[in-house]
């Protein structure tokens, strides 16, 4: 397979027709293998527009909705960026080259080890990946990030991460249960003061740790 042609491809028929126009995302996309994120059996869908499985029931998110993403963020080459959900270290990746470090946190031990190796085979050496539970929040490695991306849904909005933004920083989370859920786009303008933007809709797993309470019918 001609997985340079694929991820030529994936740009011009999924990424640019979802408004993904920011010259940096997409030079950052088309530079990163996204085969070598993927176990040997997926290769030949790591360009497809799908969610591809990686184990524990959690899956990347499809090419197209990563893009937004990075494209709603702005990601600046100062920036600090916290991601929840380390994953494949697909989107770790990419935001490390974006911005200057990326800390990361996976609730899954063995996510994290094997995005730590594919980093390492790309010569990222500006991300720092942990293991935990960061369904409320995470202030482990810093207190506040520039750039916040939840790589996962929350059935409920909570405002635990958007505290953690500076002055000026955005906040990237999937708000809502299936088959409905709003992209929304979180900034910081002051210390009590934040605008809430919604972006599109799409579907994601919950975050771990935050799926929603079974409903009992008498």
């Amino acid at each position: 397979m001609n997985f340079e042609q694929a991820r030529f491809n994936m740009v011009e028929q999924q990424i640019r027709p979802w408004d993904v126009l920011d010259q940096r995302v997409l030079d950052v996309i088309e530079q990163t293998p996204r085969e070598l994120f993927v176990t040997e059996q997926h290769q030949g869908l790591a360009y497809a527009d799908i969610e591809i499985p990686l184990g524990h029931g959690e899956s990347m998110m499809a090419p197209k909705v990563e893009a937004r993403m990075l494209q709603a963020l702005n990601v600046r080459p100062t920036d600090v960026c916290l991601e929840i959900g380390t994953g494949s270290g697909y989107v770790t990746c990419c935001l490390a080259k974006l911005g200057a470090q990326v800390d990361s946190v996976d609730i899954h031990d063995d996510f994290k080890y094997a995005a730590m190796k594919r980093l390492e085979q790309q010569g990222i050496t500006n991300a720092a990946l942990r293991q935990g539970d960061a369904a409320h929040g995470w202030t482990v490695q810093r207190e506040r990030y520039d750039v916040i991306a939840v790589t996962a849904s929350l059935p409920e909005y909570r405002d635990c991460f958007e505290r953690q933004l500076n002055v000026g920083g955005r906040l990237f989370v999937v708000v809502g249960q299936a088959p409905v859920m709003e992209a929304m786009l979180i900034t910081r303008l002051g210390e009590n003061e934040f605008t809430r933007e919604m972006l599109f809709e799409t579907c994601l797993k919950p975050l771990a740790g935050t799926e929603p309470k079974p409903r009992f019918v008498f």
